[in-house]
């Protein structure tokens, strides 16, 4: 049976205003610099991108998000753990998953344009039950996404693009992306060879069920996570 159309408008409603951005990087617990120090600054502030910029150069780092500007690289080591916080102590307020890509820059990140090839370290999705309770999506009320780079992972100058999916209308084909990139200098020993590679555009399809989902029913479909698998690390 499916929900009645007044819980849904009711839903959306109340959702309508829990807009979020990830702008401030965390290493290993703290804070480093302020908002966009490290982060690349999009044009459309805390408001998500819509399943048009699927096939657009801007689902790198989203709207407006280039190199230059007054973006720093922050240098951490492969083994730390690293987060990306969400802006004025806001929380995570959408159902949905969160992923981290990371792409290696062919030279200095300050001017990569995330062109190349890119791996996914990182996902997180439901903890529990069905899709259609937003608090069985792990990233629901967190203030952040964060993740530990895996110990082999070459050492050189990264996009690190985070990215989360607000489905909450999915099943009228306006998933909702936010979506940053910050840059970072990993060191270590390297020695992994990440993969699958896969350049974006090109890692999501409008039509992918992870995407087009309808959390708006009382027996959801099972979630099938979109675009690349995680990076094992070796």
């Amino acid at each position: 049976m499916k929900l009645s159309s007044f819980t849904i408008l009711a839903g959306l409603a109340a959702q309508a205003q829990a807009h979020y951005i990830f702008n401030i990087l965390i290493v290993n617990g703290q804070r480093i610099g302020g908002e966009y120090t490290y982060v690349r600054r999009n044009s459309n502030s805390y408001n998500p991108a819509f399943p048009d910029i699927l096939t657009s150069d801007e689902l790198r780092c989203n709207r407006g998000a280039k190199p230059g500007g007054n973006v720093q690289t922050y240098e951490v080591k492969a083994g730390d753990k690293i987060g990306f916080k969400v802006f004025n102590n806001e929380f995570i307020e959408h159902p949905g998953p969160g992923f981290i890509y990371m792409s290696k820059a062919p030279g200095s990140v300050a001017t990569y344009d995330g062109s190349g090839e890119w791996f996914k370290v990182y996902e997180t999705g439901l903890c529990r039950g069905g899709g259609n309770v937003d608090t069985n999506w792990c990233s629901w009320q967190k203030d952040r996404l964060e993740f530990t780079i895996p110990p082999k992972t070459p050492p050189g100058e990264y996009l690190v693009r985070i990215e989360h999916i607000g489905l909450h209308e999915g099943h009228v084909r306006r998933a909702q992306f936010y979506i940053t990139c910050a840059q970072l200098k990993i060191t270590g020993p390297g020695g992994g060879n990440p993969s699958p590679l896969v350049r974006i555009p090109g890692i999501y399809n409008a039509n992918d069920p992870g995407i087009a989902y309808n959390k708006w029913t009382n027996n959801p479909a099972a979630y099938r996570m979109p675009g690349p698998a995680v990076w094992n690390g070796n």
